[in-house]
């Protein structure tokens, strides 16, 4: 199955400024987004944004920010006069704390989507019940959250592929679901648990599909992620 380009968030798996901004020509000619992450925005800071701005691609911060509703509400003041596309907050932090953070959002200068994440998709239901002291099924958490998200204003949530179906079920088609876990048949799973090939996660309806290192470490990043555009 044919996957959209738009529909592609690449993150850029690098632990500096420069590695960053020379991986980014790779990209060009096709309408991807590109991930920043909290190793990269620690070691570049804002400058990296602009980077890929002026490169033309859509930007998500992928801060996870997860701490008081008062000190997450000011954070996004900061964040939201930056030009990025798309930020999270983790959904275990509360609807107040994900309400505050929307709520402020809406007045940022280019109004962010707001992402809340869900349970990590190196998460896995063994380690949910005895570590997090969350009994049932991944897929149970996942959607309880999604549906805390949605009525605190958030956009979407970040979930693995597979629990997409649920959580359109629960919150509406119109509710973005934006989805690590994705590996190419050739791919290593590494430290991803609940996955899917790029394929399986466009049939099973995501809106974004989050794609680092199987993009990043090939021996050829474009071919790689040619080949994830015809589904591979």
């Amino acid at each position: 199955m044919i996957v959209p380009a738009e529909k592609v968030i690449v993150a850029l798996d690098f632990s500096d400024r420069k590695s960053a901004v020379d991986f980014l020509p790779v990209l060009e000619g096709h309408r991807v987004w590109v991930k920043i992450g909290l190793e990269l925005f620690y070691s570049a800071g804002p400058d990296l944004i602009s980077d890929a701005r002026d490169r033309g691609f859509k930007i998500f911060l992928d801060l996870k920010l997860h701490d008081i509703p008062n000190t997450v509400a000011q954070a996004m003041a900061v964040l939201g006069r930056l030009p990025i596309d798309m930020v999270n907050v983790h959904a275990s932090g509360g609807s107040e704390m994900m309400k505050r953070a929307a709520d402020v959002l809406k007045s940022a200068p280019r109004s962010p989507l707001l992402i809340a994440v869900t349970q990590l998709t190196s998460t896995t239901t063994e380690q949910m019940n005895r570590e997090q002291r969350i009994p049932g099924e991944v897929r149970e958490s996942v959607t309880r959250y999604a549906a805390l998200a949605k009525e605190a204003g958030c956009d979407g949530v970040v979930s693995s592929p597979l629990e997409v179906p649920a959580i359109k079920e629960v919150c509406g088609l119109e509710f973005l679901t934006v989805t690590p876990g994705i590996r190419p048949t050739s791919a290593d799973s590494q430290d991803q648990k609940r996955i899917t090939t790029p394929g399986e996660a466009i049939r099973l309806g995501t809106d974004f599909m989050v794609i680092g290192r199987p993009i990043t470490k090939a021996a050829d990043p474009r071919r790689a992620l040619e080949a994830i555009l015809k589904g591979n």
